[in-house]
């Protein structure tokens, strides 16, 4: 059986801060197209491709002090994605709830597993070689997941099992989150997916 969405999964949010300047809606149910720009190459990269797997429709304009670096950047678009995802599941009647995927590419696999729980918490496992890819820092990477899952309220465990070029790994990573929260997502009955009754 497959069950109606009753309302629209949609979320919009703003933030001006005097580091960053970003506004975000994202529609859960959308087919992954995506206008996403923050002035990181790499970073939209990813972000696209986090759509397209997901398939969450994403409308994106940040920007932020990258003259001084990426951190702000990156960390409050991830603070935005957060919000939005929280804001567009509202009570959450009806998802799947939980999610695991794994992801090959090329010579890495990573794997994502992930609870929308309202317990936010990120376990990360993953070492990269490179300081940098384009002006996307590495170490961003953990940062950028570390926003998402705290603002969005998820249990999110990330690890690389193996690999060797960052640039796959990082991918996977992204794909993987996107495939895992498009199944927790799904609309899958009409109740609450808690004994509690409530996330």
């Amino acid at each position: 059986m497959r069950w109606k969405i009753m309302c629209k999964r949609i979320g919009e949010i703003k933030r001006d801060t005097n580091e960053t300047n970003i506004n975000m809606e994202i529609n859960l149910d959308g087919n992954g197209t995506n206008k996403i720009e923050t002035n990181i190459g790499f970073f939209n990269h990813m972000l696209m491709l986090f759509s397209f797997h997901s398939g969450i429709d994403i409308n994106l304009m940040a920007k932020g002090d990258i003259e001084v670096c990426d951190h702000h950047l990156v960390e409050d678009v991830g603070i935005c994605l957060g919000k939005a995802i929280n804001k567009a599941l509202g009570e959450k009647r009806g998802i799947k709830r939980y999610a695991t995927c794994f992801i090959p590419m090329d010579e890495a696999l990573t794997m994502v597993s992930l609870d929308i729980s309202g317990r936010p918490f990120l376990y990360f496992e993953g070492d990269f070689r490179r300081e940098s890819i384009g002006n996307f820092s590495t170490e961003m990477v953990k940062e950028f997941f570390k926003a998402v899952a705290f603002n969005s309220g998820i249990t999110l465990h990330i690890k690389v099992l193996y690999g060797e070029n960052d640039h796959h790994k990082i991918e996977g990573i992204f794909k993987a989150f996107g495939r895992a929260l498009k199944e927790a997502i799904e609309i899958s009955g009409n109740n609450i997916p808690s004994s509690k009754g409530k996330i």
